[in-house]
């Protein structure tokens, strides 16, 4: 009596589903029954134009409950601004509804709302135009 052949080799089958299956650990796209395919290179934009990053403008808004001397106090403590420019501000707030205030890269115009927001005054920012 003859002992029945194991046959240790792969066949062709399994070694397609053996290598699409490694391709998509490494992260390759693979088509179903395809051979393999690699991720498409994204292209870059190095124009300085596009690249650069653009300054977030910090708007104050005027509101009903902070005094107008208190204002002053908030945009000399946290901007650091004079006793005239604060006031300026201050009164453009009033007379038009808003200022512009700081144009900061991003994060520090989120800081300078952040900090604004903290005295109780309405502040919002949004991208320089």
């Amino acid at each position: 009596m003859t002992a029945p052949v194991v046959a240790d080799r792969a066949t062709d089958g399994d070694r397609s589903r053996y290598r699409r299956e490694r391709e998509l650990r490494e992260g390759h796209a693979v088509a179903q029954g395809a051979g393999p395919t690699t991720t498409p290179v994204r292209e870059v934009d190095t124009d300085p134009e596009v690249t650069a990053d653009r300054p977030w403008d910090v708007i104050v808004w005027d509101d009903p409950v902070n005094l107008m001397s208190y204002v002053v106090f908030v945009f000399k403590r946290v901007f650091g601004f004079p006793d005239p420019l604060a006031h300026k501000l201050m009164l453009e707030v009033h007379e038009q509804g808003r200022a512009l205030v700081a144009s900061e890269p991003r994060e520090q115009a989120e800081r300078y709302v952040h900090a604004l927001h903290g005295y109780g005054l309405r502040a919002t920012m949004e991208r320089a135009s």
